[in-house]
């Protein structure tokens, strides 16, 4: 008798191959039979109507504190995930010398847009080395499964202590001891390596990264590290900053050449319409067609939508928080500080100002922000209303610079009326990267170019600002089932979900639905699936706050077989494990 028999599908098996209508029969969490099964079963799910597809595999996380003290990885689990990998761009908590906690929570507090007060108090500590990070992680039971990197910048400040933060040259020795670290991790299981070399990136006090200048000899030699394993991946974000001169631009991207080669592993690095022209993300692609041609394993992490931000009242940004006469009622709670804003006597005040510098030393806000604010005439043409209509690829003639020119007044007073309304709680929505046309359009390219992986959820980190988790949900919605023209097809989509991004993991026993498989499964109702409004909840350790998105549609998620989720309810299955590559 087999254990669980999902009956009547549409099976949708990851391989890209076209759907069909079949039984899936479930045993010790394995697929054992896809077709038209006659045996019978403890358990049996009516699927008619229904897709059926594998698990989705997340490859770009930022769970690595939140994993620590929260066993179903939400909002992850809404939203059919159930592989991930964390430790990515560069920042995690591991490895960690006794008395360092504090400097890696201000880097990812900086970087990620995590409360730091939440990682005080919700990191329960316990190790030093990378292993045992692991160690701990492993101790505790969770919904899903997980894989684990291992950052550059807290590799960099255990072995090089203050010398990382104030940038200075690793020497041979440096080198040599975080590629030993390193070794020591992959030989554990750790699945890879990351690194950040991003402008954007500040910690909690507005310093630059450890690793983010870090030289070339230095990721080429800890990258010797992979020799003669047979596992392991590097995960890299840059800025291919090609408006300072196409030199600097090949002089990075021949680094990240260097870097592969030297790990000869696969490495996927963070693909963004940056600039208005596009160029840069064309140049990315030639260069990486180029290297892949002469046999190098370059994967370009693609996202599912516009990059950007949400902007709220309470979100980690808006126009107005720079502002002398906004900062007077900053401290009132929502409503009320909405209710003050309307004040005619305050709403002039502000909108005489200027905004306060921002970015710099003692704050993580990123230069691009102060950059933005001077330019809020020009940018308030790809600044939208987030209302319950919830469009991610809204008309320029929704934005708030097409409102203020029919209203008659400036973009930052629309901006200012919008925010200030009601009760406080309108947002923003705020498309930086890949919206440069005004719609996804080269985004779609970029999603069927045949080495971008699906990626860049951010899924845990940047609270404040996003709830990309529901990436994967948005990839069905909006790509296969509701796009006018330009969609992706069904199985191209769920192939990008799970068994490519399985395969640049090197995980050989998932993203497929097929016998001998594990049982990782989503039973979704296309009719219902949706992408919900996401909200400001504080459920974080602290009481720290977050937006949270969940999704309607999922009719249950499998993990090895066993029920993690059920009509969007988390069950009470724990089932996922910490997967140690090379085991």
């Amino acid at each position: 008798m087999l254990d669980l028999i999902i009956r009547g599908g549409t099976v949708v098996d990851g391989s890209g191959a076209e759907p069909r209508t079949a039984d899936i029969g479930i045993a010790n969490g394995r697929i054992v039979e896809v077709g038209r099964i006659t045996a019978t079963a403890r358990e049996t799910v009516d699927a008619a109507g229904a897709w059926v597809t594998p698990g989705f595999v997340d490859i770009h996380t930022h769970y690595d504190g939140q994993a620590t003290w929260d066993d179903t990885f939400s909002p992850s689990i809404h939203h059919g995930v159930t592989t991930l990998a964390m430790g990515n761009c560069g920042v995690g908590f591991a490895p960690v010398r006794p008395g360092g906690q504090d400097g890696l929570i201000k880097l990812m507090e900086g970087v990620e847009d995590i409360p730091g007060a939440a990682l005080h108090e919700g990191i329960r500590w316990g190790w030093e080395s990378f292993p045992q990070y692991m160690d701990a992680l492993e101790r505790d039971a969770r919904s899903l499964d997980y894989l684990v990197q291992v950052p550059h910048d807290p590799l960099r400040m255990y072995v090089m202590g203050d010398r990382a933060q104030a940038k200075q040259v690793a020497t041979d020795a440096d080198i040599s001891a975080m590629c030993a670290l390193l070794r020591e991790a992959l030989q554990a299981g750790a699945a890879g390596f990351s690194t950040g070399r991003s402008d954007n990136h500040r910690t909690s006090e507005g310093k630059d990264t450890p690793a983010a200048k870090a030289s070339a000899a230095e990721l080429t030699g800890i990258a010797q590290a992979f020799a003669g394993l047979s596992h392991g991946v590097v995960q890299m974000v840059s800025d291919f900053d090609l408006m300072q001169g196409p030199a600097r631009f090949d002089a990075e991207f021949d680094l990240v050449e260097q870097l592969a080669a030297a790990s000869g592993r696969p490495l996927s690095m963070t693909w963004l319409q940056r600039d208005p022209g596009g160029e840069q993300y064309k140049a990315i692609q030639v260069r990486t067609e180029a290297a892949v041609a002469r046999g190098l394993p370059l994967y370009l992490q693609t996202a599912a939508r516009g990059i950007g931000v949400i902007i709220g009242l309470d979100a980690s940004f808006h126009p107005f928080m720079g502002f002398a006469g906004y900062k007077e009622v900053a401290q009132l709670p929502t409503a009320e500080r909405a209710a003050a804003l309307r004040d005619p006597a305050r709403k002039a005040q502000v909108l005489s100002q200027k905004s306060d510098r921002l970015a710099g030393d003692g704050t993580a806000i990123p230069p691009l922000v102060d950059i933005l604010l001077q330019r809020i005439d020009m940018i308030s043409g790809r600044m939208f209303p987030l209302d319950e209509r919830l469009d991610y690829e809204p008309s320029v003639m929704q934005s708030f610079l097409v409102r203020a020119k029919q209203a008659g007044i400036s973009p930052l007073e629309a901006l200012y009326d919008w925010l200030s309304a009601g009760d406080g709680g309108n947002l923003i929505y705020f498309p930086i990267f890949n919206y440069n046309e005004g719609s996804l359009n080269s985004l779609r390219q970029m999603l069927a170019h045949p080495r971008a992986l699906f990626g860049l959820a951010d899924s845990g980190a940047h609270v404040g600002t996003v709830c990309d988790a529901s990436f994967t949900t948005f990839m069905l919605t909006h790509w296969v089932r509701d796009r006018a023209q330009g969609k992706l097809p069904l199985e191209t989509a769920v192939e990008m979900l799970t068994a490519r991004n399985a395969r640049y993991l090197g995980l050989a026993d998932r993203g497929r639905i097929a016998p001998g498989l594990r049982a990782d499964i989503n039973v979704i109702d296309p009719q219902r699936l949706g992408v919900g409004t996401p909200r400001l909840v504080h459920d974080l350790p602290a009481g720290g706050r977050r937006f949270l998105q969940k999704a309607e549609g999922y009719v249950g998620t499998w993990v090895n077989g066993e029920a993690v989720t059920q009509n969007g309810q988390v069950t009470q299955a724990r089932p996922g494990r910490l997967v140690r590559m090379g085991r």
